[in-house]
């Protein structure tokens, strides 16, 4: 296995922070499913106050990368925003009926 210099194993802050980014968005996820799945009142509770925070650290990290210009939004079409709009009125519609 090759070596690497210590230039090429040391994380620029881009990937430092996108390794951030991608960790909150997984810690949101893990604990998203771990309220969904807790089996007492208080450790619902416990994880949903873990969720608030990892959200809080996302957008920190986020809003840093955009203003870094390390993270790019593209706005969104009029027609897919109105394609989105009108598939979400047509499901609530349907769960409403059954």
């Amino acid at each position: 296995m090759a070596k690497l210099s210590k230039r090429e194993s040391t994380l620029n802050e881009k990937d430092s922070l996108t390794d951030m980014l991608n960790t909150e968005k997984m810690l949101l996820d893990s604990y998203a499913l771990a309220v969904k799945e807790g089996s007492t009142k208080s450790l619902r509770s416990q994880f949903l106050s873990c969720f608030g925070k990892a959200q809080e650290d996302q957008f920190t990290v986020f809003s840093e990368m955009k203003e870094k210009g390390y993270y790019q939004l593209m706005p969104a079409e009029k027609q897919m925003l109105d394609q989105k709009s009108e598939d979400f009125m047509k499901m609530s519609k349907e769960i409403a009926q059954n």
